[in-house]
């Protein structure tokens, strides 16, 4: 790893808050709002949009695994494919690509007429919203100094969960295939605020040289690499085994803990991302007060582990106190961004794109085997206890693969990989 440039200067308290506000900082947050909004708008409407197009009973379940498969199977193409661009062209046609994708597919969502269409064009969403985070996490992480990148992505990641809250009200208030039209206005809406948006100066400096950028190949041809690269994707499998089991299917979950009343889906995915909001901000703000992101990240898989013990083990049959412990999942789930912000710090400027873009989109796209081993294991394990293994294997290998990471808080991303 080649150093290319020199460190930012030290940056004065006076003006975090004006660099904070740069535009660059503020679309990346805005848009990572909108991605957030339309990832999670299937979880809020899922049962009322398979129930308009005749699903009922079982297959609410069954039907719905399909589509979000289909989704995350177009994140995980669209994370190796905006990836590979935000090195190769730069972090902002990434930006622009993504969200015109997405919300042109979010668009289409509300004239579907059957699970065919309905399945496609999540897969096609799906590739769109696979490039927000990681592109916009990696402008953040090189415009801003060291000392405050930190409160940068935080404001990234508390905006996005914002964006999936705003989803529960939304679908609330409209019918299901208005809130896909909403979702899609207000990405194409927000394209018009990144025109004035520079692409990062680091980037910049390397697409000068000649130099290999984007090649996905380097992550293999290197052990080293390769190991950082599969720890990163095994640090984050927490969070969308309860984002994309414990929390999406809810209702189920709540059925067979025989709670006093049915449970609401966007409710659950509402609560959970309230609580994930305050989880996304002391996780930001603990980190740059211990200057470490491995320690607070372990404190936040260990309180998920509680959680998710109490939600699947506790007495709860009050529908209330469950909702409760939604919010508690989620705060345990503010982690993500600072996970995010480790593989964007740990790898050199030619393929930070490529890592912070394929990283998390691999992580949500885990929750295609995450949910066939629970699907797998449900018929002699029951609803509950095929969910524990499933969780329970998930943390023990995050937090093995968290303590052979190292630590990034500090550390300069003036570099490339050669």
């Amino acid at each position: 790893m080649k150093p290319i440039l020199t460190s930012e200067p030290a940056t004065t308290n006076r003006s975090v808050i004006s660099l904070l506000l740069q535009l660059p900082v503020l679309v990346a947050a805005l848009g990572y709002l909108v991605d957030m909004y339309d990832l999670f708008l299937f979880s809020v409407v899922r049962v009322p949009s398979l129930k308009a197009l005749g699903v009922e009973g079982d297959r609410l379940l069954s039907e719905g695994i399909l589509l979000l498969n289909s989704q995350m199977a177009g994140m995980l193409i669209g994370g190796i494919f905006w990836g590979i661009l935000g090195d190769k062209k730069g972090r902002l046609s990434v930006l622009f690509g993504s969200i015109l994708l997405y919300s042109l597919a979010n668009i289409a969502n509300g004239f579907v007429t059957s699970l065919d269409q309905y399945a496609w064009l999540r897969f096609i969403a799906g590739v769109g919203l696979a490039g927000e985070l990681g592109a916009g996490i990696t402008l953040v992480t090189e415009i801003l100094p060291k000392e405050i990148r930190g409160y940068g992505t935080t404001l990234v990641a508390t905006m996005g969960v914002l964006g999936a809250i705003l989803a529960y009200f939304i679908a609330d208030l409209f019918d299901w295939r208005i809130s896909y039209f909403i979702g899609g206005g207000m990405g194409l809406l927000l394209l018009v605020l990144r025109v004035n948006v520079l692409e990062s100066r680091i980037f910049t400096k390397t697409k000068q040289r000649a130099l290999t950028r984007g090649n996905i190949a380097m992550l293999v041809s290197s052990k080293t690499r390769l190991a950082k690269y599969i720890q990163c994707i095994l640090v984050g499998l927490p969070i969308w085994f309860v984002v994309g089991i414990l929390i999406t299917f809810s209702p189920e979950f709540g059925k067979a803990l025989g709670l006093s009343a049915p449970v609401v889906a966007g409710k659950a995915v509402m609560l959970s991302f309230s609580g994930q909001v305050f989880g996304d901000i002391v996780s930001g703000f603990l980190s740059q007060s211990l200057r470490s992101r491995k320690r607070v990240i372990r404190l936040f898989m260990l309180f998920s582990l509680t959680c998710m013990l109490v939600y699947l083990l506790a007495p709860v049959s009050d529908l209330t106190l469950f909702y409760v412990v939604c919010v508690f999942l989620g705060f345990a789930n503010g982690y993500w961004t600072l996970f995010v912000t480790i593989a964007a710090e740990l790898f050199g400027t030619n393929l930070r794109a490529t890592v912070a873009t394929t990283i998390p989109n691999f992580v949500r796209g885990a929750t295609i085997p995450l949910s066939a081993l629970f699907i797998q294991l449900k018929p002699s394990l029951g609803t509950i206890y095929s969910a524990l293994t499933v969780g329970i294997l998930t943390l023990v290998v995050a937090l093995v693969a968290l303590s052979f990471l190292d630590e990034t808080f500090t550390k300069d991303l003036d570099y490339v990989e050669e």
